[in-house]
């Protein structure tokens, strides 16, 4: 019988008259390891909400910031703060679909240090963000800023542009006035739906005059203006969390620790007394199993000894 438990994978050992086997122990350590696989994810949990910190930050294309904005910060979370080195803006840009709805925003980032001298540089997009020195920038939202323009053959003057969000649809769109004349007693009012390019410029009483695009120079009120740019901005969620790693380990262990809990552990005990020999076991899970898995072995010892053998009985 022992040699027949050894077989099924059982741990046997043995006295003079009686023996005790086991096997699956790991589906008995399973449940242990799920709990502290919980008690470190909220280990973790606390490590991060002390010692970690987010900031956001809206920056137009081409500008370079320092981490500022903070809005939330733990106990001992402002070390973390970095303090010798900023990250420069080098491009913003979006990729629409052919029916004009935003497919992507991207934000090519470069990390630098107090003398200017590049660290690191990364383009990112959402789901794909910046890693440096314990510090993750995530490409959140985005923005138009300001719009670039001249008046004739006058130097390059710039304007920011305000959203604006329409009555009916709830859509955003960004705006600004422009003068037409020194004493500013005339001007127009540009309406920016989107990156894409296209200028809706309108006159004082509402009615529009125009739809052009960025680059075109258009004739309004006796004079040329060409739109050269339109300048827009990066939204990024910037966060430091030290309880991340600590936070992965707990969900390995728990899962580990569930997986584990699927082995069943199985116990059995013989004791001989005389010519008899008492055999029980005991199973936390698959006891339909276990019951075939016995009466097996049973059956084939009787098969070995050519004598009949008694049948389990639950």
């Amino acid at each position: 019988m022992i040699e027949g438990l050894q077989r099924q994978g059982y741990r046997v050992s043995q006295t003079d008259r009686q023996f005790y086997g086991c096997k699956g122990l790991v589906g008995r350590i399973g449940p242990i390891v799920v709990h502290g696989g919980m008690v470190v994810i909220l280990l973790g949990a606390v490590v991060g909400a002390l010692g970690g910190f987010i900031a956001q930050e809206m920056i137009p294309e081409g500008e370079t910031f320092t981490i500022s904005n903070v809005t939330q910060v733990g106990l001992l979370g402002r070390r973390l703060i970095p303090q010798d080195w900023a990250v420069k803006v080098n491009r913003f840009w979006i990729d629409y679909s052919e029916k004009g709805k935003i497919s992507q925003f991207y934000s090519d980032l470069s990390v630098v240090d107090r003398q200017g001298k590049e660290l690191d540089r990364e383009t990112i997009y959402v789901n794909k963000p910046l890693r440096f020195q314990g510090v993750t920038l995530y490409q959140a939202s985005w923005d138009i800023k300001k719009i670039q323009f001249r008046f004739n053959q006058s130097p390059l003057l710039e304007l920011p542009l305000s959203p604006l969000e329409g009555e009916s649809s709830g859509q955003r769109v960004w705006g600004t006035w422009i003068p037409t004349k020194p004493d500013l007693s005339e001007g127009i009012s540009l309406v920016v739906p989107d990156l894409q390019g296209t200028v809706l410029i309108f006159a004082p009483d509402g009615s529009l005059l125009h739809t052009t695009r960025v680059g075109s120079r258009v004739e309004v009120n006796g004079v040329n203006l060409q739109l050269v740019s339109l300048v827009g901005a990066t939204g990024l969620q910037i966060k430091a969390d030290p309880g991340i790693p600590i936070v992965y380990a707990g969900f390995a262990l728990l899962m580990a620790g569930v997986m584990m809990s699927y082995i069943s552990y199985s116990q059995v005990w013989a004791l001989k007394m005389g010519d008899t020999l008492y055999f029980g076991g005991k199973t936390n899970r698959a006891q339909v199993a276990f019951y075939e898995e016995l009466n097996t072995l049973l059956a084939s010892l009787g098969k070995m000894k050519d004598q009949p053998v008694g049948q389990i009985e639950t």
